[in-house]
């Protein structure tokens, strides 16, 4: 579905929208910059919440919009901190998370993306399995230097993510939506594996395998 005008990805966060720019340009999707502070609800599924900033920036800017909402899982921690991960880091950074998470040091990092253009709202999700580093490496931003993702030889600031990360497997789902028809993927069918029935990204006992799932938006 090609929309007449392209997409705005909103967002306050300049690397995050940089990230995104980049994979999307490699799918085939051009995507513009809105700077928007987006109001975020308290819950516990990265889904609902992606959903709610999307139908927000699109009342406020009033076209197609896309957002994206992350998260790292520890697995040791009960998921934490999850959906919160935003405040947990500007509150403790990753040397807290690295104090935290001592023993089992597994995690997967988790992103859901949002579509909203007035007609229709849909969300796409991602994830990738890995495992907290011993200690800081590389010079990313936010936990990218303490994830190492399953079979990498560091951790996401030390290599080149755009090709695997959760936000490509969310955003590679969405592309795949947007430039076919449009319509709802269904089990069966050539596209983007649906993930209706299967539990939401809230905690670490989910499948490991990515999952770019589109579904109707709800508030």
């Amino acid at each position: 579905m090609r929309a007449s005008s392209r997409p705005d990805f909103v967002t306050s966060n300049r690397h995050k929208f940089e990230e995104a720019r980049r994979i999307l340009d490699g799918l085939g999707v051009a995507v513009g910059h809105r700077t928007v502070t987006l109001p975020e609800i308290q819950s516990d599924s990265l889904a609902e919440i992606a959903v709610h900033k999307a139908l927000a920036a699109h009342r406020i800017t009033g076209g197609a919009v896309l957002v994206e909402d992350d998260g790292l899982f520890v697995e040791s921690l009960g998921g934490f901190p999850g959906p919160y991960s935003s405040y947990v880091f500007g509150t403790i950074g990753n040397r807290g998370i690295l104090e935290l998470a001592r023993g089992d040091r597994a995690a997967a990092f988790r992103s859901a993306v949002a579509y909203s253009d007035g007609e229709r709202t849909l969300h796409f999700q991602g994830m990738v399995r890995g495992s907290i580093s011993d200690e800081p490496r590389g010079d990313g931003w936010g936990y990218d230097p303490i994830f190492v993702p399953e079979g990498a030889g560091g951790t996401f600031a030390q290599i080149d993510k755009d090709g695997f990360s959760h936000r490509r497997a969310a955003l590679a789902a969405f592309a795949e939506w947007y430039l076919g028809d449009g319509q709802q993927p269904v089990p069966g069918r050539r596209g983007p594996r649906s993930c209706r029935g299967a539990p939401d990204m809230r905690g670490p006992s989910h499948p490991a395998a990515p999952c770019g799932a589109a579904r109707p938006g709800h508030g």
